[in-house]
């Protein structure tokens, strides 16, 4: 009997201390070091209303906009509760239909050139809010049409987005789409 009540024991001391109080002092930590981060980056406008995440991409197709990476999730695209890449192998029918359709989709929209892969393929998470600079600049053209700019100015905004590698040397150099297509919307709403 004295083991089981040291099972117990054992069972709830563990608990509380992997359950309770280490996710209490993380939380508290993150809270306290990192505010942003720990709220989910997120973006407002003007206003104050809420505009989405610096991390989950959104679904902006009309032609005013740059367009994101595909996503992944089912049903409700950047959906956060369905994040995960489509599993779909390199040689998968289903995903070579997919990417031809959507590379026919971006040349009937003008797209010149070629179709760089992070608008054509989901990235693992499906909720990724980045694209190559590649991929935003090919973009301009369309964008300056549609909302009646030149495409110069739009090519200024578009560097002032560009991110770096983080600490210098990882990941690749990248544009938030959410960040930047909110920014054109605000210049577009201060006549500027």
């Amino acid at each position: 009997m004295s083991s089981v009540r040291t099972a117990i024991l054992l069972f709830i001391s563990l608990w509380m201390a992997t359950g309770i109080i280490y996710p209490g002092i993380v939380t508290v930590i993150g809270q306290l070091a990192f505010p942003e981060q720990a709220g989910g980056n997120l973006i407002r406008r003007g206003d104050g209303a809420l505009a989405g995440s610096l991390l989950i991409g959104q679904p902006f197709s009309d032609a005013k906009y740059f367009w994101p990476r595909p996503s992944a999730t089912a049903d409700f695209p950047y959906n956060s509760l369905a994040s995960g890449g489509s599993n779909l192998g390199p040689t998968n029918k289903e995903l070579l239909t997919l990417v031809a359709d959507r590379v026919k989709s971006l040349k009937a929209s003008g797209l010149p050139g070629n179709v760089p892969s992070d608008l054509v393929l989901a990235s693992g998470s499906g909720l990724d809010p980045h694209i190559s600079p590649e991929a935003a600049v090919l973009q301009i053209p369309r964008v300056a049409r549609a909302r009646g700019w030149e495409e110069e100015r739009l090519r200024q905004i578009l560097e002032s987005h560009l991110e770096s590698r983080q600490l210098g040397f990882l990941g690749m150099p990248r544009v938030n789409v959410v960040q930047l297509n909110l920014t054109l919307d605000k210049l577009d709403s201060h006549g500027r």
